[in-house]
Order: structure tokens, then sequence, then C-alpha cells
């Protein structure tokens, strides 16, 4: 599953000058979905990101898992896409780098 970024790595959309960096994804099926960009990697197997779901209605922040989403960046003819990291190793190490990188401020729940 392929999805598209606006511009991602030049116009992440900022609420305050200090706020969170959300982007905006468009998915396959052309919906809409914004995430919280928390820490992005760059490793010799390539670009990653790893992004939070941002809820409009407090009933939705409720119901989710607060799962991290990490997926690979990759370009095509000057566009950004971003998708799902298809190898189980690579998807492991890469997960358990941002948990280090984001141990500080979240916390991780180890079960699958």
């Amino acid at each position: 599953m392929k999805t598209m970024t606006d511009n991602f790595e030049n116009k992440a959309n900022i609420n305050e000058e200090y706020g969170p960096d959300l982007v905006s994804v468009v998915d396959e099926d052309g919906v809409e979905h914004t995430f919280e960009e928390l820490d992005r990697i760059e490793t010799d197997e390539g670009k990653f990101i790893a992004l939070l779901p941002v809820y409009d209605e407090a009933e939705e922040i409720l119901d989710s898992d607060g799962e991290l989403i990490i997926l690979q960046v990759k370009e095509e003819d000057g566009e950004l896409y971003l998708e799902p990291i298809e190898d189980d190793k690579l998807f492991d190490k890469i997960g358990n780098l941002f948990e280090e990188r984001l141990a500080d401020i979240f916390e991780f729940d180890d079960e699958e």
C-alpha cells in the first residue's frame, strides 16, 4: 500500500510555533489522515518516520490503541511516499531504534 504526503519534508503542518509537526497523508482511496510526526531516522536501509495518529474526537482517542506507526520514506519521480515496512526483521530493527529514541517520552508495551 503506497501513501503519499503533501511535500513531506518541506511542508509539515505546524499548529503553533512550538506545536507538534503534523503530516497529512492521503491513502490509496483518497482519504486524508493526519499524524503527528514523532521522530525520523536514516539508516543504511533507508529513511523512516514514526507517526502517531491525530484524532478530532475525544472518543476516537479513547478507542485508539496508541500504537506507533512506523513507515519507510521512499522517493519516486520526485514525489515522496510513505510505505509499510514489509520485511519483519527490518521492521523490528527500526522499531527498536525508535523505541530507544522515544523511551523518555513514551511508555512502550512489549506485548504484541
